[in-house]
């Protein structure tokens, strides 16, 4: 049976590959035994594999005697705001930004937060028991005590009026906005909502087919939402990713605004309202060295965390802080949200633009002075090698000799595809390229280069 290991977001691979129906099964069972609660919140993206996998996992939830709660398909933050409004564990079906042919499945606890660690490990713990041997333990529950899978398509409309009141009480009126639904989770939801709330609405990528979320679109490639907003001539735009927690941004000149510009926005506004507890925002290791510089200049002290908009939440939540994010577009509002929301820092942007009454570019311009940074995803067969990869290592500590105190060099492998990424700041686009490519060269080297 394969083996299956929890990634910085959830359990991830290639659908009815490394994820198998029988991997679903055994991960539900794990769940329902580790988070033992009467009923679970699950939902989906738009994934050709997600009815499949969904399937699975609720038969597992069931198998162990808990219910479930089937809300259809719907963004993960709208998972994560019911299982904290009816106080439920819950779990997402997707893939976020991967490819089609890719799944994965999110767990969140009773409160709408991801897992912690070291309960993730127990979870991991016991599906590997499951996996080695399904039929551990031999007693199941029979009769009354098997659980019961049934749906409720409207519970993500309190989410939607959640959404919609993150405004507090403002509209869009007069807002020409381009919505990139990246064919996803998106779809169902962003056009109307921001509809609703006034705004003048073009929707692109809004046709998911099972087949075509993220593809050439999104928060990934939001070349085709640039053109468009240059195109249509409208005052924003905006790309959500394929299951809708994560949000760049394009001004009406077509240039994108990635996560830290959005951030540093963010947090200037919520300052200037004495609306950021301790003057302090949350930002993980990728978060570009000009945004710190950014930050200090304007009095706001910056957190760091590994990766992942979990480490974020934690970040958050250890001092009591109000906002946090990725340079990716995970953006944490944690008085509004337990996980990162895509929709919703696309309305807190169009509410901060029309409040100040300027377009993204003004807002923005001269915001951050970056370091040239370079970011390379190199292939490899076997991740988790790079620990202990010494020829690597020793490739990286040349690279940091050279660019001494002003550069800067991470490496990591993905938790999420079966990548080393490799992140470089340096004073030059040469410096960085040169040991980008250094780095990338030592990576395929000892790890064995794979085909992209």
């Amino acid at each position: 049976m394969p083996q299956a290991r929890f990634g910085t977001d959830g359990l991830r691979g290639v659908a009815n590959g490394d994820l198998t129906a029988e991997v679903a099964i055994a991960l539900g069972r794990a769940v329902g035994r580790v988070l033992p609660a009467h009923t679970f919140v699950v939902g989906r993206d738009t994934r050709r594999s997600g009815p499949l996998l969904q399937a699975a996992l609720s038969a597992g939830l069931a198998t162990e005697g808990a219910d479930v709660l089937d809300i259809g398909v719907v963004p993960t933050p709208a998972v994560a705001y019911v299982c904290q409004r009816r106080g439920l564990p819950g779990a997402m079906v997707s893939a976020s930004h991967n490819p089609f042919g890719d799944n994965g499945i999110k767990v969140f606890g009773d409160g709408g937060t991801k897992l912690p660690t070291q309960t993730e490990a127990v979870v991991e713990h016991e599906l590997d028991l499951v996996l080695d041997d399904p039929g551990h333990p031999p007693r199941r529950p029979t009769g009354h005590g098997v659980g019961v899978i049934g749906t409720e398509p409207g519970a993500a409309d309190d989410y939607r009026a959640h959404l919609r009141g993150s405004v507090e009480g403002r509209r869009l009126d007069g807002l020409r906005v381009v919505l990139d639904c990246a064919n996803g989770s998106a779809a169902a939801f962003a056009p109307e909502v921001f509809a609703g709330l006034g705004a003048e609405v073009l929707a692109i990528a809004c046709d998911p087919d099972g087949a075509n979320i993220n593809h050439e679109c999104g928060s990934t490639h939001p070349e085709t939402l640039a053109r468009t907003v240059v195109d249509t001539g409208a005052d924003l735009g905006l790309a959500f990713d394929g299951d809708a927690d994560r949000l760049v941004a394009v001004d009406h000149t077509g240039v994108v605004a990635d996560g830290d510009v959005l951030l540093a926005l963010f947090a200037l506004d919520l300052a200037e309202r004495d609306l950021l507890p301790g003057n302090k925002v949350v930002v993980t290791v990728m978060t570009n060295l000009g945004f710190r510089r950014a930050m200090a200049e304007r009095g706001i002290a910056v957190l760091e965390t590994p990766v992942g908009d979990r480490a974020v939440l934690e970040g958050l939540d250890a001092e009591g802080l109000a906002l946090g994010g990725e340079q990716s577009g995970h953006i944490v509002f944690r008085r509004a949200a337990t996980t990162g929301d895509g929709m919703l820092t696309g309305l807190q942007l169009a509410d901060l633009v029309l409040r100040r009454d300027r377009h993204l570019a003004a807002l923005s311009a001269g915001l951050i002075d970056r370091v040239p940074q370079l970011l390379v995803n190199v292939p490899v067969a076997d991740p988790g090698r790079l620990e202990s990869a010494e020829d690597v290592w020793r490739a990286v500590a040349e690279v940091e000799l050279q660019l001494g105190q002003t550069g800067r060099v991470l490496l990591r492998a993905s938790g999420t595809e079966p990548l080393v990424r490799v992140m470089v700041e340096a004073p030059t686009e040469d410096q960085a390229e040169w040991a980008a490519n250094r780095l990338r060269s030592a990576v395929q080297h000892s790890l064995g280069a794979v085909p992209a």
